[in-house]
């Protein structure tokens, strides 16, 4: 049975994972609409940036968040002066470092099912009348849904289990920025601690595995996420 504490933990880790997908989805919509539709000096460069945080230790992601979000960095300050919203060492900053982490895998899914889409659709809607932003909300993003949800699925499942660029950018502060990943980590260093860890750990794995297979069970009943998966 999970304690009180273990389950603001849990409130916590959803909290942020939760956050950070709301949060990044519109950017890797965008950034994946660019990918799969534009053909732009600089595309393999976005491509690079974009796939950077799946292969960068993510210690270094994090120090890149703390140089350029931290209270003293010229984003952080920007956002500090202009909304009030600051991210160093607050769960604020969990979420963007789960963000940025899990955006990898929120825009290929996203950019593969663009691809899938057959342009003739859009091109017959164009004759019939229908504007751009027609042809988005009733075309492209009712077929592109399911490589949405595939990537939410993953990214979210990423974000839940970030470790290396949270601790770093944000410390391991109980209550404010503690989340699954760096509270196990807390409990392990404890002689007393391995009871709660395992608690944890078993409750990180059986959201790892439902994620795994509620993305599956979206690739297995809709083609578009297949073809983008294989794609």
């Amino acid at each position: 049975m999970l304690t009180g504490g273990e389950l603001a933990i849990i409130a916590l880790s959803l909290k942020v994972a939760t956050v950070a997908m709301v949060a990044a989805l519109p950017f890797a919509f965008l950034v994946a609409w660019a990918l799969a539709r534009w053909r732009f000096r600089g595309r393999g460069l976005l491509q690079a940036v974009t796939t950077l945080p799946l292969v960068l230790p993510p210690v270094v992601t994090g120090y890149a968040l703390l140089v350029w979000f931290g209270a003293n960095g010229p984003l952080g300050w920007l956002l500090r002066e202009m909304t009030g919203l600051e991210f160093a060492f607050r769960w604020t900053g969990a979420a963007l470092a789960a963000a940025v982490m899990g955006f990898p895998l929120l825009v290929r899914p996203i950019r593969l099912s663009l691809e899938a889409i057959d342009p003739g659709l859009e091109e017959a809607a164009k004759t019939l009348g229908a504007g751009r932003l027609r042809i988005l909300v009733t075309i492209v993003l009712p077929l592109a849904f399911p490589g949405i949800l595939a990537g939410i699925i993953l990214g979210f499942a990423k974000a839940l289990g970030e470790f290396g660029a949270t601790i770093t950018f944000v410390s391991n502060i109980p209550g404010q920025t503690q989340t699954l990943s760096l509270a196990i980590y807390s409990l392990l260093q404890s002689p007393t601690g391995d009871a709660a860890a395992l608690r944890l750990i078993g409750f990180s794995v059986f959201l790892a595995v439902g994620a795994i297979l509620a993305s599956e069970w979206v690739a297995a009943r809709l083609p578009s996420v297949r073809k983008a998966r294989n794609g």
